[in-house]
């Protein structure tokens, strides 16, 4: 029997449907700006096998999905940059420019293969000021987006990118910042369990991701020429208390207002209980 006719629109949603479901069966990363540049952060717990790296000077990598396809993707990538920088001048490789070789690639494998790439991947170059700082997206298809301020990508990034969303804004310190990704990254895993409980455990870092469990680098704005650096050992568990902190301090900010003001009924004097049947019957604490 001959083969049956199949259209390039149904070819095309085939290949997309099977990307899409290879990259949501891993976890999602994130990237988001600081006040001091810019922090990327990915569950991993190999030490080796690593999904953010340094492309150049002032541009990092960090790749979702099967990580033979975006290693190979990272190392093309070095070798554009260098051959570009060399042949021209350092200052025209820019994140711009390899997000679209990478498209182009991503493109032409899509189109061209019977298997897509597994991949999202998301480029990002740290400028002399928060204005010039540079996110670019770029999934497996070859579509590129610019994304300013922060991007979740893999996994369940649309969880996670609702989070982050709320706890995202200008000018975070590096703990804060690192505070809001972990409660975002924690999204997922307490949406799952339907319970309010465990929502609350993870806006609080309760839904905890350890060091050993962290893939965390920077691009640190006020370094010269290299700007990669990755965090780990004893100064990442010092942020990743110090963003604990932070989160647990933001998500209670609000419920102690008012608390107290005209509980009294009048009463002013320390030790004696308010009376009437508006008395409190507890301390004002947050419980759970």
């Amino acid at each position: 029997m001959p083969f049956g006719y199949v259209s390039p629109e149904q070819a095309m949603r085939d290949k997309a449907d099977y990307a899409r479901r290879g990259i949501a069966r891993g976890r999602s990363c994130v990237t988001l700006q600081y006040a001091g540049g810019i922090l990327m952060v990915a569950p991993n717990a190999s030490s080796a096998l690593h999904k953010i790296s340094e492309i150049y000077d002032r541009i990092a990598f960090a790749a979702v999905g099967r990580y033979t396809e975006y290693e190979t993707l990272r190392k093309a990538g070095v070798t554009y940059a260098d051959l570009t920088g060399y042949r021209y001048d350092r200052s025209d490789v820019t994140a711009r420019s390899i997000a679209n070789y990478y498209a182009q690639n991503l493109d032409q494998i899509f189109t061209q293969s019977l298997k897509p790439y597994e991949v999202e991947l998301v480029v990002a170059e740290v400028g002399s000021t928060p204005d010039n700082d540079q996110i670019y997206r770029i999934t497996f298809d070859g579509s590129v987006s610019d994304e300013p301020g922060f991007v979740a990508f893999g996994g369940q990034a649309d969880q996670v990118a609702t989070v982050l969303k709320e706890r995202f804004s200008d000018g975070m310190s590096l703990a804060e910042a690192l505070g809001a990704a972990l409660d975002a990254l924690a999204a997922p895993s307490a949406g799952s369990s339907g319970t309010s409980g465990s929502s609350a455990a993870a806006a609080n870092g309760t839904t905890e991701l350890t060091a050993d469990q962290l893939e965390v680098a920077i691009l640190d704005r006020a370094r010269a020429h290299r700007t990669f650096r990755r965090l780990h050992g004893a100064r990442l568990e010092e942020l990743l208390a110090e963003g604990r902190e932070a989160s647990g301090a933001e998500s209670h900010s609000g419920d102690g207002e008012g608390d107290g003001e005209g509980d009294g009924g009048g009463n002013g004097s320390e030790g004696e209980p308010p009376t009437g049947p508006s008395a409190p019957s507890g301390d004002g604490t947050p419980k759970g």
